[in-house]
């Protein structure tokens, strides 16, 4: 196979095909801390796209608990199992290497494991392109599967009441984790389809299914570990998410022209997400944009991460992690730059705290922004450091650097007159 450079493992890897980048890739940013999932994400993309005879059980939007719930059932615990026995037969392990982080070339180290495309490799005979496995339909039957379960729960007999817990990691824990297709520059749908029905558009890197050629042999619900390519018996094809691609293009009628963010995230009520595009390189880097949204998170304040980046596939859905929860289980699920974001996240510099105020404040995307200094508002101590906020504002820009929201970081408030308290 040949290879190709994975900047979020941070060496080459084994991939089927050579690479090839989009101009811009679609990608996204979820703040997990924020999210109490009420599931409009889920129901917003479901009242879209997958509400006909034969999509029943599909949910390509989904919010899961964990560390328990999943959907599919268990996807994650299974694949991380057949990477282990993987591992264990290769007499190797899945270790990072972080001594040697690099700037944008080795953000979180290098990963010395083997991906689901090298593991598969290693297999005598080799029969699939990447390590995997197709769900059962009892799997698919519960995407709300342990929800609200939290680990760690202890307490005296009798007693109801939980014992006290502190950050920086609570005893008792659980958080949300949401969930769409990660469009990943390297999908291992794409890798494993025979019929070459599954592509990246070149324009967006979103990464779609030709359902005219597809014959449902169901490769890419085996080979995505995330699990969102989903097989419909109805046509007897797969579907997967679509990126509201439609939107991205600038079809929708409320802003004609403009490219909108997919209708999970402009429904998020927790403000938990921002989406946009990220201009690539002819070698499948990110380009220098200071002033991207996305590309600050990521590249720049590396608040976000990406999830389970040890499989190989560079997805492109990155998540600031929830401060709650035991650090070994978040380096497994997001990589060892899980200390350094939350670091970064408890304390946030002047300039992060105003970008996070862009989430989910309008439906276009935002391709730039600015910030302008305002007062000091508030200043604390925290872990031993002095902390301020400043009241800055924060402008953002859309596809043709026209101004499409200005925010502030103290949020305003309305005092109702004494004639009338309890009036709206």
């Amino acid at each position: 196979m040949p290879n190709v450079y994975n900047w979020q493992i941070g060496r080459e890897m084994s991939y089927p095909f050579e690479g090839a980048y989009p101009e811009r890739q679609w990608a996204f940013v979820f703040n997990i801390n924020r999210c109490i999932a009420c599931q409009t994400c889920s129901f917003a993309c479901k009242s879209t796209w997958t509400f006909s005879k034969g999509q029943e059980y599909m949910w390509w939007n989904n919010v899961e608990t964990k560390p328990y719930g999943g959907y599919p059932k268990f996807w994650d615990a299974k694949i991380l199992k057949l990477m282990d026995d993987a591992h264990r037969k290769a007499g190797r392990s899945m270790e990072w290497k972080t001594a040697g982080k690099d700037g944008d070339e080795r953000p979180y180290g290098t990963y010395e494991g083997m991906t689901i495309f090298e593991a598969a490799a290693q297999e005598t005979p080799q029969q699939e392109v990447a390590l995997g496995y197709e769900p059962s339909d009892d799997e698919w039957s519960a995407p709300n599967f342990y929800e609200d379960t939290a680990a760690g729960a202890t307490s005296s007999r009798g007693d109801t009441t939980l014992e006290p817990t502190q950050l920086p990691e609570h005893k008792t824990w659980f958080f949300y984790l949401q969930r769409l297709c990660n469009h990943c520059a390297y999908p291992a749908c794409l890798a494993a389809c025979p019929r070459q029905a599954i592509y990246k558009r070149p324009e967006d890197g979103i990464v779609l299914i030709d359902q005219a050629r597809c014959r449902g042999y169901r490769k890419c619900v085996a080979a995505c570990p995330y699990k969102k390519s989903m097989y419909r018996s109805t046509t007897r094809v797969s579907e997967k998410c679509v990126g509201c691609y439609p939107r991205i293009e600038g079809k929708d009628p409320l802003f004609p022209g403009q490219p909108l963010e997919a209708r999970c995230m402009t429904a998020c009520p927790g403000k938990i997400r921002i989406q946009g595009l990220v201009r690539k390189t002819a070698d499948g880097k990110w380009a220098e944009d200071r002033f991207n949204p996305i590309y600050y998170l990521v590249k720049v304040a590396k608040v976000a991460l990406p999830l389970y980046p040890q499989f190989g596939l560079e997805p492109n859905g990155y998540y600031i992690p929830p401060r709650w929860a035991p650090r070994p289980y978040l380096r497994q699920m997001f990589g060892p730059g899980v200390d350094d974001a939350l670091e970064a996240y408890a304390a946030p510099e002047r300039e992060l705290l105003a970008v996070m105020q862009l989430f989910r404040t309008t439906q276009q995307i935002i391709f730039g922004y600015e910030v302008l200094e305002g007062p000091k508002v508030f200043e604390a101590t925290i872990a031993g450091r002095k902390w301020e906020m400043f009241d800055d504002t924060v402008i953002g820009y859309g596809k043709d650097d026209q101004e499409v929201v200005r925010v502030k970081v103290e949020e305003t408030m309305h005092f109702l007159p004494d004639k009338h308290p309890n009036s709206i």
